[in-house]
């Protein structure tokens, strides 16, 4: 049988990064499991320039792809400052949806999100791109469902990532889907990938997600917060801390970081969770009081509504820690 072939396109001005992470997975995943093809592919022939400078030959122009009659296993479109220039290239654009369609899957990287959507792959389907272009790919694909905040998205046999790194976490996401976790799991510890990070993973923390506040006193109470997740956070509390009455803190507080308290104290929580998960052997019990959740209980709904997944699950994909008994 032969190897899978994975096919990367590419275009002027894109983000190397884009292309060269997720390669490299998929190289060490061919190595280890007997094998892969992997063919990056140009509209024309000769080098194609990366926005930063560097210079990368393409092994195949998209007419010898097609004349090859190659079967394609994955289809990968990467990012980068030249993609909505590739979106207007329309044989370009036609020959990805083509491809796609032959493909067992396709995938983006970051910005390469904008070519699924103008090869009308996306319509009707959940997406990410990197978060600060997702309010572009809402406006120019209005049929899609951006979801800025996880890190890959797969949604059947399309999938698609947030901002250049993450591409390596979709690779690695891809081979565990098709070598099973401990492949995927050598490959991250041969790349010295702090973590292999699921999905569901936000592509920031709460403090850079949020708008920074104009008023120093919020800025504090922001930072202080962090420091206290075990505190009393309600909004009569923090009101206090910043001598606003409740009324006018809720909707300073809206304004100006774009987040309403609860939203703000929630994401804090589950951060600071998150690291106890993936550093310490605390129990659960531990983790939820030490967090300020209080019980166990509302910790699993606080983790099964914003990451989709439960804390026992995260500490698994993270944690070298003995899950404690």
């Amino acid at each position: 049988m032969s190897s899978p072939r994975i096919v990367f396109a590419v275009f002027p001005d894109f983000q190397v990064l884009d292309l060269t992470g997720p390669h490299e997975v998929f190289t060490q995943a061919g190595d280890l499991t007997g094998g892969v093809v992997i063919d990056t592919v140009a509209a024309v022939p000769g080098p194609v320039r990366a926005s930063g400078g560097l210079a990368v030959s393409p092994t195949l122009t998209t007419d010898e792809l097609d004349r090859s009659g190659a079967p394609v296993d994955t289809l990968v479109a990467v990012g980068g400052e030249g993609v909505l220039r590739a979106c207007e290239d329309g044989p370009f654009v036609d020959w990805f949806a083509r491809t796609s369609r032959r493909a067992r899957r396709t995938a983006s990287v970051c910005s390469g999100a904008f070519l699924l959507g103008a090869a009308g792959l996306l319509d009707g389907r959940r997406a990410v791109t990197h978060w600060a272009r997702c309010a572009q790919l809402a406006e120019r694909y209005p049929r899609v469902t951006v979801d800025p905040d996880p890190i890959f998205v797969r949604d059947g046999e399309l999938w698609t990532s947030a901002g250049i790194t993450a591409g390596m976490d979709l690779a690695l996401a891809m081979t565990e889907a098709d070598h099973g976790p401990e492949v995927s799991r050598r490959i991250a510890r041969q790349l010295v990938m702090f973590v292999q990070r699921p999905g569901s993973q936000v592509q920031f923390s709460a403090q850079l997600a949020a708008q920074l506040p104009d008023r120093a006193p919020l800025r504090e109470l922001l930072d202080w917060i962090a420091d206290h997740p075990d505190a009393d956070l309600g909004v009569p509390a923090l009101a206090g801390r910043v001598a606003m009455s409740e009324r006018n803190f809720t909707r300073v507080f809206r304004t100006e970081t774009g987040r309403t308290p609860a939203s703000y104290v929630e994401s804090v929580r589950i951060e600071a969770a998150k690291r106890l998960l993936e550093t310490t052997a605390a129990t659960l019990d531990a983790v939820a009081r030490c967090c300020g959740f209080g019980t166990v209980e509302t910790l699993h709904r606080s983790f099964r509504r914003t990451l989709h997944v439960t804390p026992g699950e995260y500490r698994r994909h993270f944690s070298a820690h003995p899950v404690p008994v």
